[in-house]
C-alpha cells in the first residue's frame, strides 16, 4: 500500500516541532507546528477520503489507526452534541467534589454517552477496521 507521506518527511516535521518548541520554549507550540504541517501534507488524500461518500454515511472509519470520524452535517452535529455534553458535565465538577459526586454527576454520565455515541457510529458508519492509509 503507497502512503500518502514517507517516513523521512514525518522525521522532518518532527525534527520542525522540535526546533519550534526549543526556540518558543513552549512544548504546545511544537506540537502545533508538527500538526500544521501533517495536516498541509496530508489534507488533499484524507479529504478526497471523507468526500468519497456515496452512501451517506455520518461516519466512515477513520484513514490512519481505529474509529471513526465524521463525514456529514449529520455526524458533526452529534459529536458537537457530545463533546458539549461532555464539557458540560465536567464544568460541574469542581476540586471540592466528594468521589460520590464525581462518580454520578461525571463519570456515569460520560460512560453512557459515550456507550451512545459508539452506538450510534456502529448504525450510521462504516463497520470499525484498523486501517492506514488509503485502500485505494
Amino acid at each position: 500500500m503507497k502512503y500518502p507521506i514517507d517516513f523521512k518527511t514525518v522525521a522532518y516535521f518532527v525534527i520542525a516541532g522540535f526546533i519550534a518548541s526549543v526556540l518558543s520554549g513552549n512544548f504546545a507550540v511544537g506540537i502545533a507546528v508538527f500538526a500544521a504541517l501533517l495536516t498541509v501534507f496530508l489534507g488533499k488524500p484524507y479529504m478526497a477520503y471523507i468526500k468519497d461518500n456515496p452512501k451517506h454515511l455520518w461516519f466512515k472509519r477513520k484513514l490512519f489507526g481505529w474509529g471513526w470520524t465524521p463525514v456529514s452535517r449529520e455526524g458533526w452535529i452529534v459529536t458537537v452534541v457530545y463533546i458539549v455534553a461532555v464539557l458540560f458535565f465536567g464544568l460541574t465538577l469542581d476540586s471540592d467534589s466528594p468521589r460520590s459526586e464525581v462518580m454520578f454527576t461525571f463519570v456515569i454520565p460520560v460512560t453512557l454517552l459515550t456507550v451512545a455515541l459508539i452506538k450510534i457510529c456502529i448504525k450510521k458508519g462504516e463497520k470499525p477496521k484498523w486501517q492506514w492509509g488509503s485502500n485505494k
